[in-house]
């Protein structure tokens, strides 16, 4: 992630797979495709997070609730790695309120059949199963759709402000992203346990 002083806060960018939390003036900002960000916040003692994630399968069971699929748990992972940081320097869980942004559906080439160019559909159910699930409450969403967006999470009223990004400017994100998926992908297949066999 990047960090640039201006002014009285923090401007921090966070990529796929980052998140960053803090109780003090900053904005958080991110560009989004498929990826979905999560906008915490807990209005009683001040603390803001914001996460980057995209769940990464090659299947996705679309008919199990996401939390509990293959790919869900490494957005549980997520969500719990953001909120977790947040209840260290100050929130409380029962406080804690959410935005959600992205998960947009761009494909780069329709010819191209894999299960990336359902990643938008799969993490938008995943963010609003998984705060349903968690209690924590949904106050304000921008998910799906087709075009990606850049965010801005403001600590001093939690306002998120969402420019949305047509097609074409779109196209290098998306390849970005899929490279994401694969990669994570190759990852989660290399330390999967080994299958025990009994005779």
């Amino acid at each position: 992630m990047k960090l640039e002083e201006k002014g009285v806060g923090l401007h921090v960018n966070i990529l796929p797979g980052e998140y960053y939390v803090t109780n003090r003036p900053a904005t958080i900002h991110t560009l989004l495709g498929s990826c979905v960000s999560a906008c915490l916040f807990d209005p009683v003692n001040r603390v803001v997070g914001m996460n980057h994630f995209l769940l990464s399968n090659r299947r996705y069971a679309m008919e199990l609730p996401t939390c509990m699929s293959e790919a869900g748990r490494y957005g549980i992972h997520a969500m719990e790695l953001v909120i977790n940081e947040m209840l260290k320097i100050g929130a409380k869980r029962s406080n804690l309120r959410a935005k959600a942004f992205g998960g947009g559906s761009i494909y780069l080439n329709p010819e191209v059949k894999d299960n990336f160019y359902c990643v938008g559909e799969v993490n938008t159910r995943f963010i609003r199963e998984f705060l349903k699930n968690d209690g924590i409450p949904l106050v304000a969403e921008d998910l799906g759709g087709e075009k990606a967006r850049v965010i801005h999470f403001l600590f001093d009223d939690y306002s998120v402000h969402v420019k949305k990004i047509g097609k074409t400017t779109a196209s290098g994100l998306l390849q970005t992203e899929r490279q994401f998926w694969l990669k994570n992908i190759e990852t989660q297949e290399k330390i999967k346990p080994l299958a025990e066999v009994w005779k």
